[in-house]
């Protein structure tokens, strides 16, 4: 049964507790301390994991790593820090070092902050660009799990243990390896709940840019502006909280007039995404249901009966049937609980953060993948903040949060060494 909404006064009661813990440094140091013990744990616990599969498994890398690779960006200290410049890493660090170059070469499709970010870190650095985004990401994800746990204490009425364990499931959720790894994931993390944190709090200014901020992280970032909208259209002060949202679409702008200006072409962020096989989908969200309905059921088939030449999915001909099957039968999975958990998040702390989780969930399921319908869709589900605060709500049963943190952590140690193995991840 899900709980009754947040009363107005129970929101007053928590609101005063938070300005009582914003007035007392060691109210506030009491207050961060939990969120700060499982960062510190978890992000240990995955480094160690990492380096350990790193060591013991041969071959160290996948065969095929050559083609994907780019060691002229991705080498730095050696191995410890060298294995959390993976996969699309490769593009972020070219443009940390480079900067955008051609429309054609694909790196228009990730967005400027991040990599900008880690530039000037890396300069600051001496040269060292990957130590720069691993401190980057690190730091974006610690600030991010305390926005998290303070909105999470202002939706579910202060209760500090189901605050406690909507932080706890968004460190063990299995995509959670891309916390600490050279990925915009914690940038746009920290972001995306932070315009909430501040909208909620009313400073609609600061709101306002702090959206056009994740936009510049990530196109995804437009699934803040219905939410935001929404949340300043029940402001007291209607106008100036509609007004004050006004930078973060003229922020956007700046992206393709200045890729126009670098490239030639203003909309090259989205024709890179050919690159992955990406289209827009004629029937929106609903074909990449469709679509990912086929793959996985097609992979069940494959799994099921063994069958590696008629039950297999067709879209990837040239992958192994058995590896597409796990593939597109994990996506599938985690769209259903995706949906399932903003369903809970709407009804239980209202329609702007269902509204975000939709959106931000509808966004990659209209421009699917020719090859991999739903690709990427799990890591995409780790920016979706609402998604743990409503995990936290069902997590209340104790049966149910054992099973939460053990199915989360023993499949987070499963990508964590498929990551530092150069296997596909999400």
């Amino acid at each position: 049964m899900i709980p009754p909404a947040v009363t107005s006064g129970q929101r007053r009661s928590v609101q005063r507790a938070l300005a009582a813990v914003r007035n007392s440094p060691h109210a506030a140091c009491q207050a961060v301390a939990p969120v700060l013990e499982l960062f510190l744990w978890s992000r240990l616990a995955v480094w160690a994991v990492a380096v350990f599969a790193f060591l013991w498994f041969e071959p160290r890398v996948h065969p095929g790593v050559a083609a994907w690779d780019d060691p002229s960006v991705t080498r730095d200290l050696g191995y410890v820090s060298d294995l959390w410049a993976r996969w699309d890493s490769v593009w972020f660090l070219r443009l940390a070092e480079h900067g955008y170059r051609s429309a054609s070469d694909g790196s228009a499709a990730f967005f400027p902050l991040y990599p900008a970010t880690v530039g000037l870190l890396g300069r600051a650095f001496g040269g060292h660009y990957v130590v720069a985004g691993i401190v980057v990401s690190l730091l974006s994800a610690l600030a991010a799990t305390a926005v998290v746990h303070r909105l999470a204490l202002l939706k579910l009425a202060g209760d500090a243990a189901a605050a406690r364990r909507s932080v706890l499931y968004l460190l063990v959720f299995p995509m959670s390896v891309f916390l600490q790894a050279v990925y915009s994931e914690s940038l746009f993390l920290l972001l995306c709940a932070g315009a909430f944190l501040l909208a909620e709090r009313r400073r609609w200014p600061a709101a306002g840019v702090v959206t056009g901020l994740a936009l510049l992280t990530r196109l995804w970032g437009v699934a803040l502006l219905p939410a935001l909208v929404l949340l300043a259209w029940r402001s007291p002060d209607r106008k100036k909280a509609l007004l004050s949202l006004l930078p973060a679409p003229i922020m956007f702008a700046a992206y393709p007039l200045w890729l126009h200006w670098k490239t030639g072409d203003a909309f090259a962020f989205a024709h890179a995404q050919e690159l992955w096989h990406r289209h827009i989908s004629h029937a929106g969200p609903f074909g990449g249901i469709w679509e990912g309905a086929r793959a996985g059921w097609a992979g069940l088939r494959t799994i099921v009966t063994g069958d590696s030449v008629h039950a297999t999915w067709s879209g990837a001909p040239d992958a192994d049937p058995f590896h597409a099957a796990a593939v597109n039968l994990e996506c599938l999975g985690f769209l259903v609980v995706f949906l399932v958990l903003a369903v809970v998040a709407w009804r239980r702390f209202g329609a702007p953060y269902g509204l975000f989780s939709l959106i931000s969930i509808a966004i990659p399921l209209s421009v699917p993948s020719s090859r991999w319908p739903l690709l990427s869709l799990p890591r995409f589900g780790l920016v979706v903040f609402p998604l743990f605060l409503a995990l936290a709500v069902l997590g209340r049963r104790p049966r149910v949060h054992t099973a939460i943190v053990t199915v989360g952590a023993l499949l987070l140690g499963v990508v964590t060494v498929q990551w530092a193995l150069w296997q596909w991840v999400a």
